[in-house]
């Protein structure tokens, strides 16, 4: 789905008051759209939880996906780091 809907359907609903958290696999879209919180994966188009059958590579991914949820002070950016 393209960066700047998926920023733009997030602010949508963080005003009707849900927590949203977007992976970002464009750095810079991502920083001139700026969301209420993103990840940023240094991976390539079409694998934004990184290597296929890699559940651990995977499961800290979306730990750290959902560990940006808790944060209000939007909008946040954070790199994950393999």
């Amino acid at each position: 789905m393209c960066n700047q809907s998926v920023g733009l359907i997030q602010r949508v609903i963080e005003y009707a008051g849900m927590s949203t958290v977007s992976i970002s696999l464009l750095r810079e879209i991502t920083e001139k759209i700026r969301p209420p919180r993103a990840l940023f994966v240094p991976y390539p188009l079409g694998y934004p939880l990184g290597e296929p059958n890699n559940a651990a590579l995977q499961t800290r991914i979306m730990q750290s996906a959902f560990a940006l949820l808790t944060r209000t002070d939007a909008p946040v950016l954070e790199s994950f780091h393999p």
